[in-house]
């Protein structure tokens, strides 16, 4: 099947600007006295998330201006730096951090818009050391926008989601177990298709199933409405992936 990574850089653009669409929908419905509520990232509350989507396009347009001038641009100064920064946007009133929102989400889309054909097959280093091409921002910033307009707890859903952002989202968070050595046994069965998916090749003990959006939402850590393992016992908490 199909997966975002197929995809022409115009359809990778349209698929961003349609999760930052329903993001920013999301966003606006959320009333001023409301940011401080409770996201479905545990600890997190919708200011904290806000800033970090904010910051997350300010640092795509530092990978973006690296593969458009040569110039070595990291994502973040460092891990602290990062995380002081959304700390700090998250102590701003709510209208300051919508304008932040609608700053930033035009910087990147500029961003974007102006960088030569060829500077989307420089290599970048994400801020997680992967060396991947500047392309990999469309997927890093869809798969960002579109998890979160539903991590900020308002009315979408992973039913929302696109099947071919959930498409390529289940087999990679899978990958990111089996690299850490974590899902032994946990194999997940697509109940529309059939498909099914082994964190580890050759094993079996514990199989979940469900629908796409139902299993990608229990994969990334936002619960198992929408999941039931196959011989009925209680479903267990995923590992982490990111």
């Amino acid at each position: 099947m199909t997966s975002f990574h197929d995809l022409s850089l115009e359809q990778r653009l349209d698929l961003v600007r349609r999760g930052t669409a329903l993001y920013s929908g999301q966003l606006s419905s959320i009333d001023n006295e409301d940011f401080s509520e409770p996201t479905l990232l545990d600890g997190w509350d919708r200011a904290t998330l806000i800033a970090h989507v904010a910051y997350n396009a300010n640092a795509l347009v530092n990978l973006v201006n690296w593969a458009t001038t040569g110039v070595k641009t990291p994502m973040y100064a460092s891990p602290e730096a990062r995380n002081e920064e959304i700390a700090h946007g998250a102590t701003l009133r709510p209208d300051a951090l919508r304008n932040l929102h609608d700053h930033t989400l035009v910087r990147l889309d500029v961003a974007w818009r102006d960088a030569p054909e060829t500077a989307f097959s420089h290599t970048v280093t994400t801020a997680q050391g992967r060396e991947v091409d500047m392309a990999e921002t469309f997927w890093m910033r869809a798969r960002e926008v579109w998890i979160h307009s539903v991590d900020l707890d308002v009315d979408a859903t992973f039913s929302d989601i696109p099947d071919v952002i959930l498409r390529t989202l289940l087999p990679e968070i899978l990958g990111k177990w089996a690299k850490s050595d974590t899902g032994h046994g946990l194999v997940l069965l697509n109940t529309d298709t059939g498909e099914k998916l082994a964190v580890h090749e050759g094993e079996e003990d514990t199989v979940i199933t469900g629908s796409l959006p139902g299993l990608v939402r229990w994969a990334s850590g936002r619960g198992d409405r929408g999941v039931t393992t196959q011989d009925g016992s209680t479903t267990p908490t995923p590992p982490r992936w990111l």
